[in-house]
């Protein structure tokens, strides 16, 4: 299957008082046209850091130290800013956040909001407009292309089951509930028609049966529009809903990666399997992982997950074990797989 976003090696490490913290160590992942991808893994594991550099956007403490993202086959990491920031960023690639009250001013309407996106993401810009430090004070927004961003709007908004939505575009964010507003970020991560979007834990901060329907949704609007996904989660049960594939992230390292069936039934990295025994069973026991995250800032050689493996010895101490398919696209970075022929 032909890649769109392929991540080689990417290396990402983040100066701290107490040191450089190694936060992404070698990560491989790829993501076909159409396809949702689950990023899973505990807290601080890294994914919102991959996330961010796929987007170009780290904070100044980060730096990226090696490795290769190449979207729709050019490296995003060897490619202009401007280039990036006019064609990429925003456009072929778009952004759901954790939170959408962060994203979205308190002071304008909603309607603003958007078409203020829209001015410069439009998938009927032409990507042209003046060059040189202050471009958005030199650009119009023509009044014909105005108009049919505004009628795509609508179209959206009413996709995204917005109610009422040339009322919604008047009001202001706080007259939207929690749902609403992520609806909204869905609609606005869409119109630009992008290849690619990249959702960072987009249910977090909502209840359980609004989680369902913004699942349904998100899932609904990218198979309908082809769009690709990479869905960071640390909720098992969220991946199962939405994904095609899960990769499984620990430490900054991807230690398994698997179709969300296969991953489910036959996980086949040690870590993988403590991560599913650790989910709460029907009569409410908990399984704990025995043992620390490492730190990132002296992380421990090879497999990082070694410390704390019951199958791990000085091989897997020594070195970190190249990726290998088991079957179909399931594949695996450990030297004693589980399930393994």
């Amino acid at each position: 299957m032909p890649e769109l976003l392929a991540v080689s090696d990417l290396a990402v490490e983040f100066a701290t008082d107490r040191g450089v913290a190694q936060v992404l160590d070698g990560i491989s992942l790829s993501i076909a046209p159409g396809e949702v991808v689950g990023l899973v893994g505990e807290s601080g594991c890294g994914k919102t850091t991959l996330a961010r550099a796929i987007l170009g956007i780290l904070p100044d403490a980060g730096r990226i130290r090696g490795g290769a993202i190449r979207f729709k086959g050019r490296d995003l990491l060897q490619m202009d800013a401007r280039a990036v920031n006019d064609g990429v960023r925003g456009r072929a690639i778009t952004f759901i956040p954790q939170d959408p009250w962060n994203s979205l001013s308190p002071l304008f309407p909603v309607g603003a909001q958007v078409m203020d996106l829209m001015k410069w993401k439009s998938p009927r810009r032409d990507g042209g407009g003046p060059t040189g430090p202050w471009p958005a004070l030199l650009s119009g927004y023509p009044r014909a292309r105005r108009r049919a961003d505004r009628d795509a709007v609508l179209d959206v908004l009413r996709a995204a089951h917005i109610p009422e939505p040339e009322v919604a575009l008047r009001r202001l964010p706080h007259e939207f509930s929690g749902g609403q507003r992520q609806r909204l970020m869905i609609a606005m991560a869409l119109l630009p028609r992008p290849d690619l979007i990249i959702a960072d834990e987009p249910t977090t901060a909502l209840d359980v049966t609004i989680q369902a329907q913004i699942l349904r949704l998100l899932r609904a609007l990218v198979k309908e529009r082809g769009v690709s996904v990479l869905f960071t989660t640390h909720d098992l049960g969220t991946a199962y809903e939405i994904c095609d594939r899960v990769v499984v992230m620990y430490a900054g390292q991807e230690m398994e990666s698997a179709p969300t069936r296969t991953f489910f039934e036959r996980p086949a990295h040690p870590y993988t399997r403590r991560l599913l025994e650790s989910l709460p069973t029907a009569d409410g026991d908990l399984q704990e992982i025995p043992g620390e995250v490492p730190s990132l800032i002296a992380p421990p050689p090879g497999c990082r997950f070694h410390p704390r493996c019951d199958r791990a010895t000085a091989e897997c101490r020594a070195r970190r074990p190249e990726a290998r398919t088991l079957e179909g696209e399931h594949r695996v970075r450990c030297l004693y797989p589980l399930n393994a022929t």
